[in-house]
């Protein structure tokens, strides 16, 4: 989270603990979800699951925390999401629209809306500074969006799912990819 805050991400407070005194204490502070670190994916009924993003509040943290590292974020008061992916320094941004009320959009995909939308040119710079900074030319980045428009910063996956974005939003995603890795340069969007 600290690169992110360093190429000037929004980004909400945010803790990766095994302490259980501290989860509680952070979750006591404000509204929090867990999210975690790992986990594969795995159908039900032939629809995509997992452990989604969910709220947490401090007295359902117990001694099990301890057993491995949880991540703890404020919960952002989001209206929608953004799937902004970066290839190279180009940006391809899709609004994500969940059902009212719905915490982690990957646990309703068949009640999803999709918009490509326009990267901010600050937000589209700090995407491209992030990647620089660990060598990569890929990256999904997760955003919250707020009522007022503000991008929050979730996460950044190296190697995050894409694909099913060219048919939703018509976003020419793996004709970049494929230019970048023929030619080794990008382009501007």
């Amino acid at each position: 989270m600290d690169a992110a805050v360093r190429v000037g991400f929004t980004v909400p407070p945010t803790l990766i603990t095994n302490d259980p005194l501290s989860a509680k204490a952070f979750c006591a502070e404000q509204s929090t979800l867990y999210k975690p670190l790992h986990a594969g994916a795995y159908d039900v009924d032939g629809e995509p699951a997992g452990i989604w993003a969910a709220p947490v509040e401090a007295g359902e943290i117990d001694g099990s925390v301890c057993h491995s590292a949880h991540l703890f974020q404020a919960q952002v008061p989001k209206v929608a999401d953004v799937r902004a992916v970066v290839v190279g320094e180009r940006v391809f941004s899709v609004l994500i629209t969940a059902p009212p009320g719905v915490v982690d959009w990957r646990a309703e995909y068949q009640n999803l809306t999709y918009e490509p939308v326009a990267c901010p040119d600050g937000t589209h710079r700090a995407l491209v500074r992030f990647l620089a900074g660990f060598g990569l030319s890929f990256g999904a980045f997760d955003f919250a969006v707020t009522a007022d428009g503000a991008w929050w910063f979730l996460e950044c996956n190296p190697n995050g799912q894409w694909a099913w974005l060219e048919g939703v939003a018509g976003l020419p995603v793996a004709g970049a990819l494929a230019d970048l890795l023929e030619n080794g340069a990008s382009h501007h969007d």
